[in-house]
């Protein structure tokens, strides 16, 4: 036998794949993978608004660092050969236990943004909450993903009228929750933002051009997109985000700092649908908001964005489940970057789980094929989980199957 055949029976030579995308994809194996490949493709003040968190940004490594304090205790010999991942959130099937969390100013990553997002969520058959400040609106995104289970996010203005305005068209458009964020009297200083001088829409000058140089095809599909706009208020707020602003101004010029808890009576009397409040991170706080008869409660600490010196969401889902019992279902969002980080937060208490920054790496990687990426990485690693943790359904993930870890 000659060399060529010795060599012929024992490699095999892959097809070239001339899908650009999908050599791209192949080679995230998971989220972080994700993560650095929008990193090389973004502008780097664009991965940073995307990336980064408040101050010192401790909060934002506590999130996902908590998660590795949890161990698993697995069982086996438990028949695992048809694991069933899905649930039921506010009523509602889920073929698995994670929502898509509201993201604002999308169109930054991929020109298409919130549709890509809705689009690829639609497919997974999962709930996405639409921000306040999307770069899409509120009908466009209905009318792109009409199947999508379709939540809305509110941020609630100092003029009402606008705030009333925004959930009478999520209502007419087929949402079916609000989720009323909590978190943001004032925003939290995002450093990554402030060195770099971040604006939305971003600014075209010097160190923007260099940037987009090294940065092409970001900067090509940026250039021929129609202008980023906040498409949710664009012509009501004082600045509706057609002119360049820092977010930090337009926050704490338009929100209402007065919002408290009498506030929720008002929202129970202009929407009929499921209500959510995120931002909880006190126990007293689920109590409150399970006295007040909201329907979930969503954990979080704005993904590390806002007070730096947070609790991580995954530490608060016992003590708050401890509090609240039943009276409400609890959403864990922040930190998950694997299925085992979904399996664990469920192990503790909660419902399911919400991120954003999954998928926002996988939009600045590949626009919605990279969404389809995440949400299936994610899918895969949570069924891998479950069965080699010997739970073949959601309802069998319970608390004994996970354990403190001590602290280094």
């Amino acid at each position: 036998m000659s060399v060529f055949e010795t060599l012929r029976s024992v490699v095999r030579f892959a097809p070239i794949d001339t899908d650009i995308t999908a050599r791209r994809l192949a080679r995230a194996a998971n989220i972080e993978d994700l993560r650095k490949i929008a990193r090389r493709r973004l502008p780097r003040g664009v991965f940073d608004y995307i990336d980064g968190a408040a101050e010192d940004e401790k909060a934002l490594e506590n999130n996902s660092s908590a998660f590795s304090r949890h161990g698993l205790r697995p069982r086996v010999l438990r028949d695992v050969s048809d694991v069933d991942t899905s649930t039921t959130l506010l009523g509602k099937h889920l073929p698995m236990p994670f929502v898509l969390a509201p993201t604002g100013f999308s169109r930054i990553a991929s020109s298409q943004g919130e549709l890509d997002v809705a689009r690829a969520a639609e497919r997974a058959g999962l709930p996405y909450t639409l921000s306040t400040l999307s770069t899409r609106s509120i009908e466009e995104v209905a009318e792109a993903a009409p199947g999508l289970r379709r939540w809305f996010q509110v941020y609630v203005w100092k003029d009402r009228g606008l705030v009333h305005s925004m959930v009478d068209r999520a209502a007419a458009a087929g949402y079916d929750a609000i989720m009323i964020t909590v978190d943001t009297a004032v925003l939290g200083r995002r450093e990554r933002d402030v060195r770099r001088g971040f604006s939305l829409p971003p600014k075209i000058g010097l160190s923007t051009l260099l940037d987009g140089a090294i940065h092409p095809s970001w900067t090509w599909d940026f250039i021929k997109a129609e202008p980023i706009t906040f498409a949710n208020v664009s012509g009501f707020a004082d600045n509706d985000g057609s002119t360049a602003v820092t977010l930090s101004d337009y926050i704490n010029t338009q929100f209402d700092q007065k919002l408290s808890w009498d506030d929720l009576a008002w929202f129970r009397s202009i929407w009929s649908g499921s209500i959510i409040v995120k931002g909880i991170q006190h126990t007293d706080d689920a109590r409150i908001a399970a006295d007040l008869g909201v329907d979930a409660i969503a954990l979080s600490n704005h993904g590390g964005r806002q007070l730096d010196d947070a609790p991580a969401p995954v530490d608060l889902i016992t003590p708050v489940r401890d509090t609240i019992g039943d009276r409400a279902e609890i959403i864990c969002d922040g930190g998950i970057r694997r299925g085992s980080d979904i399996v664990k937060a469920l192990a503790l208490g909660a419902t399911a789980c919400m991120g954003g920054r999954a998928y926002l790496y996988g939009l600045g990687a590949a626009g919605e094929r990279g969404v389809d990426h995440a949400m299936a990485l994610l899918e895969s690693e949570l069924r891998r989980t479950m069965a080699l943790s010997g739970s073949r359904r959601v309802d069998e993930i319970t608390s004994d199957l996970v354990e403190q870890r001590p602290q280094r």
